[in-house]
């Protein structure tokens, strides 16, 4: 049975024509169905280029697994396991990237990566479910392909789960540099490569600082932030954006299927058309730059937004967008095992932890959703409510309580986080009824409690209510002159996409009604 469908094959076909030069690909394969299951999609592959060769005579001990070579073995990108569903794209790009097409990303980074010291031999563990590993095995095999110093193999940790257990995976997207611990979570080839280059910070900085004050300065590159920049952008005045990361919080954001007018997409496809819609205007992005503190206009009328990198920003209205993060149980033990078993993301790390034990925290939407996805995969997910009663949708309630291997526990107050002092054992929870204490053995806890605004870098310079969200007038407008917000970080109720975007283009029309005005 084909690999590929008919339509994909034709999609390929034609990337493939982008070949710049001939590539080789090289399996290592078992006799199990996996293997045989990768000798077919390498042999589709191979029978679509003039350009591809293929082997199976791999020598690599992860099987199955191949490799993508070209320059006489300098540029290559390996694949220990089958890269399809989110990561099929993944296979595309490095099939072209190795294959000399060239990457689209900013002229000044891929110097960078191609200047890089090595070795540099990168291994990502990685789950097909998950939507921020792609974002790292694109990245890495970007620079695999630049730089012959650098391979990178990515490796799927359902399919290699000895190895998994033996180097103690308990997270992905997570990052081996030459052996070592480099990263975990989402990253881009900017974040890498600032890693890895200690000088590119002070050099963005220094760049940063030498920018002419904008008119509009958007802090933030979610949903909220991107609709402001289209929006200032649109208005013919200079608009920047400075954002932490591009996108925010939807890149962790798996099914998508309230934005209306689409029936269904996911958070990573959203930001990419976000950025490219952004970067059909004159809008100075800023990415991979974290702000840090807020100062009002003085007598010159501009705003000032300082970076962690020492560098200064200075406009004469700034929209803060800046989201919102996971909350955190805020117990003992939740930190230390975090990324050991202590999770957020069930989407992405749930693969890892087939045939166990876990939790899930929180009885909203989020959890019972969680919930529900981990039953598919897991042993057994015992779901833990504060409240006496699930706050999710009743259809969701009812899905729940239809599966075998959930146990839902309600008036559940966490307590600690127990682990062995590498991975996770257990949770402590107390019985709010009664009083009692109970301890659950599993093996990961996944936290859906909702969400913290990223606000502690603007305590004393703007009015913020009691939850820490951004007060904020009809008009989107701060307690400080020329400082508007928008978002999840404000105190504008529902936290969601489409009603971010929404107040975003409502602060950017207020921002410029301002300028006129001012």
């Amino acid at each position: 049975m084909p690999m590929l469908d008919a339509a994909t094959t034709a999609q390929l076909k034609a990337y493939l024509g982008n070949l710049r030069r001939p590539i080789e690909l090289v399996a290592s394969l078992g006799d199990d169905a996996k293997s045989a299951d990768t000798r077919a999609l390498v042999e589709e592959i191979a029978v679509l280029s003039d350009k591809i060769s293929a082997r199976f005579d791999g020598s690599d001990a992860r099987r199955p697994s191949f490799a993508i070579r070209a320059d006489e073995g300098r540029a290559e990108a390996v694949f220990a396991g089958l890269p399809l569903g989110h990561e099929f794209t993944s296979l595309i790009l490095a099939l072209l990237h190795v294959g000399g097409h060239p990457p689209k990303e900013d002229a000044d980074l891929l110097d960078q990566a191609r200047a890089l010291d090595g070795p540099l031999h990168f291994e990502t563990f990685f789950s097909l479910s998950c939507q921020n590993c792609p974002d790292v095995v694109q990245a890495l095999n970007m620079l695999a392909a630049l730089n012959p110093n650098a391979t990178h193999v990515a490796i799927d940790g359902a399919l290699f789960q000895d190895e998994v257990e033996r180097r103690q995976i308990m997270a992905v997207p997570t990052v081996f540099l030459n052996g070592e611990m480099f990263g975990q979570g989402r990253m881009d080839l900017a974040q890498i490569v600032a890693k890895l280059d200690t000088g590119s910070v002070a050099r963005a900085a220094e760049k940063i600082a030498a920018k002419e004050p904008f008119d509009v300065l958007v802090v933030g590159g979610g949903p909220a932030g991107a609709a402001a920049a289209i929006y200032a952008a649109r208005k013919g005045i200079r608009t920047g954006v400075v954002a932490e990361r591009f996108g925010g919080q939807v890149l962790d954001t798996m099914g998508i299927e309230n934005f209306i007018s689409v029936p269904h997409t996911e958070g990573p496809k959203l930001v990419a058309h976000l950025e490219q819609h952004v970067k059909d205007y004159a809008v100075d992005v800023m990415n991979v730059q974290k702000a840090v503190a807020l100062k009002p206009a003085n007598g010159d009328g501009l705003t000032t937004i300082e970076l962690e990198n020492g560098a200064s920003l200075r406009a004469k209205t700034v929209i803060l967008s800046t989201g919102a993060r996971w909350r955190q149980m805020g117990v003992p033990g939740e930190e230390l095992y975090r990324n050991k078993g202590v999770a957020y993301c069930p989407h992405c790390d749930g693969p890892l932890y087939k045939g166990k034990r876990v939790a899930v925290i929180g009885g909203g939407n989020s959890g019972v959703e969680a919930a529900i996805d981990l039953a598919g995969i897991v042993a057994h997910v015992t779901l833990f409510e504060y409240d006496s009663v699930l706050r999710a949708d009743a259809v969701l309630q009812n899905k729940l309580r239809s599966l075998p291997n959930v146990t839902i526990v309600v008036s559940a107050l966490t307590g600690e986080v127990l682990g062995d002092g590498n991975k996770v054992t257990g949770l402590v929870y107390r019985d709010r009824n009664t009083g009692e204490d109970y301890t659950v053995t599993l093996e990961c806890i996944f936290v859906q409690i909702g969400l913290v605004p990223n606000t502690e870098w603007l305590k004393g310079s703007v009015a913020l209510s009691n939850r820490g969200e951004i007060e904020i007038d009809a008009r989107g407008e701060t307690n400080v002159h020329g400082v508007f917000a928008a978002g999840d970080v404000t105190t504008v109720p529902y936290k969601q996409i489409v009603i971010a975007m929404g107040e975003g283009s409502k602060a950017a029309l207020s921002a410029f009604d301002y300028l006129i005005r001012h």
